[in-house]
């Protein structure tokens, strides 16, 4: 693990769970058991205005949350579900990494298979819960 990587995790406190936040998603890795919990504010064009995050991850899981979160704020369902088929492409090798600021600071695990599932959770968690908000305005 990089220091990069490693730093990332101290960022998350940034960003602390809110049982109250009006849509929630979850996520589990089967490859390595880390677990993440996300809730979402959205405006009226269902854009992330407010992000928290419950993770029980490795370093690459925190690392990965701490990347996703960072550039979440304005972010939309597409562009979260983009994201993720172009994560899930990049890990099974079938193409290049994600545009997503802050991810090549993950690249290093992905020679490591058994992360892939960490990388992912913040997407799918973000997925999940943004498939729960209403239609816009």
């Amino acid at each position: 693990y990089t220091p990069e990587l490693l730093g990332l995790a101290v960022g998350l406190a940034n960003y602390p769970f809110d049982e109250g936040m009006p849509l929630t998603g979850q996520a589990r890795s089967a490859s390595c058991g880390s677990t993440f919990t996300m809730g979402l504010a959205l405006d009226t064009d269902n854009r992330i205005i407010r992000i928290g995050m419950q993770v029980q991850a490795c370093a690459i899981g925190q690392a990965a949350a701490a990347v996703f979160a960072n550039h979440a704020i304005g972010q939309e369902m597409a562009t979260i579900d983009e994201t993720l088929a172009a994560l899930d492409c990049w890990l099974s090798g079938k193409g290049s990494i994600p545009n997503w600021p802050g991810i090549q600071t993950i690249e290093p695990a992905h020679a490591f298979p058994g992360r892939h599932g960490a990388i992912r959770l913040p997407w799918q968690a973000a997925s999940q819960a943004l498939s729960k908000a209403p239609s816009p305005r």
